[in-house]
């Protein structure tokens, strides 16, 4: 089924409206939420959103919750979220590295404590949308799902690394991804009846390597999923070089800024996120930049392609999705809608209301 975008954001945000969230935040919500789907990120869209309930209900993340500028100097901050909502923190952070950067020419912002923040490509994206670059390591604290490269055993988060470079009279290069093989997200999308995984994108207790989600999960029945049930682990990607990246993450998002690292020990699950914001002019001359950069664009698109391949600029498949489902509707499978429906339910919202 496919459902309008501006609908599918209207019913995510009733929902949270209705778990106690102020209007604007459950907004955002949805909109961040719907904004990740619309890019084919459907592993950090709306499939969250039962997820997100459990943790407000459990009190893992908190409602109405401000941002605190703990540590403040004129190129950089440190920002507590205090368990609030990633779309509040996201944000908030964001546009506090933009503001440094286009006064001071570069700012590191550090955000610790900060509820799920979704597709890290989303804040280079507002950065390159205010004509910045940015670099975004993040980790998860207190989630143990990747295993180091060699090993069968979980010791990182996935552990997200985003970069955004905005492009003068075109559209920026924003290159967003986990460390790990796949997102959790794609595992949970994937146990819904989504797009499968790739061949070895997990791996066994024993070195077997598999594609079934059952290896995180556990037994797949219900529409609960809990990622500590599994006995198996995520695999890095690239081998020793994702793994290493991966260990970066953990020790710049989750170290460095205070947030906690994916572990040891228990360990409340929060993202943490260091930033590094730099204004182009800060380093050189517009125009000399906006030669080089195109030159440089054309040169790499001018590669001769494989059989079949495209040459595409990171950013570019995103963009396309995005257009293709603005005009066509947001693609969900049907046990992903079966647990948006359920979410809305205890309310008194009939999701199948919203779809037209």
């Amino acid at each position: 089924m496919r459902i309008p975008a501006d609908r599918l954001t209207a019913y995510v945000r009733d929902i949270f409206v209705r778990e106690g969230c102020a209007e604007p935040e459950a907004e955002r919500i949805g909109r961040f939420l719907v904004a990740a789907n619309l890019t084919g990120h459907d592993s950090h869209g709306v499939v969250r959103v039962t997820r997100y309930v459990e943790w407000l209900r459990a009190g893992e993340v908190e409602a109405g919750r401000t941002p605190e500028i703990v540590t403040d100097a004129p190129n950089f901050a440190l920002v507590d979220a205090h368990y609030g909502f990633g779309q509040t923190a996201g944000p908030f952070a964001t546009d506090l590295g933009i503001a440094k950067a286009r006064e001071n020419g570069v700012a590191i912002i550090a955000l610790r404590h900060a509820g799920h923040i979704g597709r890290i490509g989303e804040w280079a994206e507002r950065a390159a949308a205010a004509g910045l670059v940015s670099v975004h390591f993040v980790n998860v604290a207190g989630s143990l799902l990747v295993a180091p490269f060699g090993s069968v055993e979980r010791r990182f988060s996935t552990a997200p690394f985003a970069a955004g470079f905005p492009v003068p009279g075109g559209d920026p290069i924003i290159l967003d991804f986990a460390t790990s093989l796949v997102a959790e997200g794609k595992v949970l999308v994937a146990s819904r009846g989504g797009k499968p995984l790739p061949e070895g994108a997990l791996i066994e207790p024993g070195g077997r390597l598999s594609a079934d989600p059952a290896t995180l999960f556990g037994p797949l029945e219900g529409v609960e999923r809990d990622n500590q049930r599994g006995a198996g682990a995520i695999r890095a990607f690239g081998e020793h070089k994702g793994s290493g990246l991966a260990l970066m993450c953990e020790l710049l998002a989750g170290a460095l800024t205070g947030s906690g690292t994916a572990g040891p020990g228990q360990r409340r699950i929060c993202n943490g996120m260091l930033s590094i914001y730099v204004t182009p002019t800060a380093l050189g001359t517009e125009d000399a930049l906006a030669v080089e950069t195109r030159a440089y664009l054309d040169f790499f698109k001018s590669a001769k392609p494989m059989p079949g391949a495209e040459v595409l600029l990171p950013g570019e498949p995103e963009r396309r999705m995005r257009a293709e489902r603005l005009a066509e509707g947001v693609p969900l499978p049907e046990p992903v809608w079966e647990t948006l429906l359920a979410a809305g339910r205890p309310h008194g919202l009939d999701g199948n209301a919203y779809r037209t």
